[in-house]
C-alpha cells in the first residue's frame, strides 16, 4: 500500500506541473521489433553500442532506439549503431505519448535518472525492463528520496536488476526488491572481434621472420619516432637479431622516416612497397592500418603508440590483447584510461615513460615466459568482457522470443 501511495502522490504532483511541449516531431517508429536502450552517461556508450551491434547481427529485423537524459550534452557521443533521442520529461502525458509512439518490445536501462512515471507506465504496458550495470548512485537518485518507498516502487518496475557487484546487490535487496530479481554481473565492457587473417599469409610471414624476436610499435606518431628507434637500438645490444615492426599513424611520414632510418644505420624493409624481409633487416616499415591485424598476431609484444609524448591520447589496445600480444604503452592514454588501467591491473600491460624504459621493457618482456604470461592475462580480460555481453544478448533474445510467443497466442 505504501508503495502505491508513494507513486500515486508522485504522479499527482507531476500532473500539477505544466505539460511539456514537444519541440520537434519524433522520428518515425520502424516496423518490427524495437529494443529501447537508455544510456545514462558517456562512459556507457561504447559497451552498449558494441552490445547492440552484435545483437543486430544475431537478430535480423531488430531495431534499436537509444535514449539519453534530456539535460546531457551528447554532441561527442559516438559508437552508436542507430540514432538516439532524449527521454521525455517525467510527466504522465509526456511519458504516455513517448510509449504510445515507440511501442518498445523491451528496454535495457543503464545509468541513473530513473523516472517513476515512465518506468511504471512501461511496466504496466508489459514492456520487459532490465536495469544493467547498476551502481549504487544509479539506484538511489536524490529526487526519489523525498517520498517514502518511491525508490523501491520504481526499482520494482524492472523484471531484472543486474548489479555490478555484491555490495550493490545488497543495497537493492535492502530496498525491498526480491532476490529473484537481483543478479550480480560484472560491468559491460567492449569486447573486440578481430577480423580473421588469411592463414597462408600468416604462415608465410612467420616463415620470413625465421624465428627472430619481434616487437611492434603500433600507431606511432612522428614525435615518438626517435624514442621508439632509440629504444630499438638499445634493445639490439642485448637481442642482436631483434626486429622492429614500425607502424606509422600518418602514412605521409613513411617516406621521411626511411631517410631517418638510413641516417641511423638501421636497415629497413618497406612492407607496403613489397620489400622482402631479409636476415639483415632490422626494421619493417608499415603504414596500413589494416595490416595491424597481421602484426598483432605475429609480434608477441606491442608498444601502443600515440601515448608516449605529451598531447597523445592513446589508442584502443583491446584488439592487440585479443590477438595475443603483450602490451607496453606511454603515460598519455586519456581516451582509453579505463581500458589501460584494467590491463595493467590484470598484468597484461605495463606503462613506460621514455625511450630508456621502453627499450628495457622490450628486452625483458620478449623473454618467452614474460610475454606469454602477459598475453594470457590480456586474453582472459578480453574474454571476460565477451562473456558479459553474450549473457545480456542471450537475456534479450529470450525476453523478445517470449514476448513474440505471448503476442502470437490467441
Amino acid at each position: 500500500m505504501g508503495r502505491a501511495l508513494s507513486l500515486a502522490a508522485y504522479r499527482a504532483l507531476s500532473w500539477r506541473t505544466a505539460t511539456p511541449t514537444q519541440n520537434a516531431p519524433l522520428p518515425v517508429r520502424p516496423e518490427g521489433e524495437l529494443l529501447w536502450v537508455h544510456i545514462g552517461n558517456h562512459a556507457r556508450v561504447a559497451p552498449l553500442g558494441d552490445l547492440c551491434r552484435r545483437l543486430l547481427v544475431q537478430r535480423p529485423g531488430l531495431h534499436i532506439l537509444f535514449t539519453h537524459p534530456v539535460d546531457v550534452d551528447v554532441s561527442n557521443w559516438s559508437n552508436l549503431c542507430s540514432s538516439f533521442v532524449p527521454l521525455p520529461a517525467d510527466h504522465p502525458s509526456a511519458t504516455r505519448s513517448f510509449l504510445d509512439h515507440w511501442k518498445p518490445d523491451m528496454c535495457l536501462w543503464s545509468g541513473g535518472d530513473l523516472q517513476p512515471n515512465l518506468l511504471s507506465q512501461a511496466s504496466a504496458s508489459r514492456v520487459p525492463l532490465v536495469l544493467i550495470d547498476a551502481r549504487e548512485e544509479d539506484i538511489t537518485p536524490r529526487r526519489l528520496r523525498w517520498l517514502p518507498d518511491l525508490t523501491r516502487t520504481t526499482l520494482d518496475c524492472f523484471d531484472m536488476l543486474m548489479a555490478v557487484d555484491e555490495s550493490v546487490a545488497r543495497v537493492i535487496r535492502r530496498a525491498g526488491i526480491g532476490s529473484g530479481k537481483v543478479q550480480v554481473s560484472a560491468p559491460l565492457r567492449v569486447s573486440p572481434s578481430p577480423t580473421p587473417w588469411p592463414e597462408d599469409e600468416l604462415v608465410d610471414t612467420n616463415h620470413a621472420l625465421a624465428g627472430r624476436p619481434v616487437w611492434l610499435s603500433a600507431w606511432t606518431q612522428d614525435k615518438e619516432f626517435i624514442s621508439v628507434l632509440t629504444a630499438h637500438r638499445n634493445a639490439l645490444r642485448m637481442l642482436h637479431r631483434l626486429l622492429l615492426v614500425l607502424h606509422v599513424a600518418d602514412p605521409a611520414e613513411s617516406g621521411p622516416l626511411q631517410a631517418r632510418l638510413a641516417a641511423m644505420d638501421l636497415r629497413c624493409a618497406d612492407w607496403d612497397a613489397g620489400d622482402e624481409i631479409e636476415d639483415t633487416t632490422q626494421v619493417i616499415l608499415s603504414a596500413e592500418a589494416e595490416d595491424l591485424g597481421l602484426w598483432f598476431r605475429v609480434a608477441p609484444l606491442t608498444f601502443m603508440g600515440s601515448s608516449l609524448e605529451p598531447g597523445g591520447r592513446g589508442r584502443d589496445p583491446l584488439i592487440a590483447a585479443a590477438l595475443g600480444s603483450a602490451l607496453l604503452y606511454g603515460p598519455n592514454v586519456r581516451n582509453h584510461i579505463d581500458t589501460y588501467s584494467r590491463l595493467a591491473a590484470s598484468g597484461a600491460g605495463r606503462s613506460v615513460r621514455d625511450a630508456e624504459a621502453l627499450g628495457a621493457g622490450v628486452v625483458q618482456l620478449l623473454a618467452p615466459d614474460h610475454a606469454a604470461t602477459m598475453a594470457l592475462a590480456g586474453w582472459q580480460l578480453v574474454t571476460e568482457g565477451a562473456h558479459q555481453i553474450d549473457q545480456v544478448i542471450e537475456l534479450v533474445q529470450d525476453k523478445l522470443d517470449e514476448r513474440e510467443v505471448n503476442h502470437a497466442a490467441p
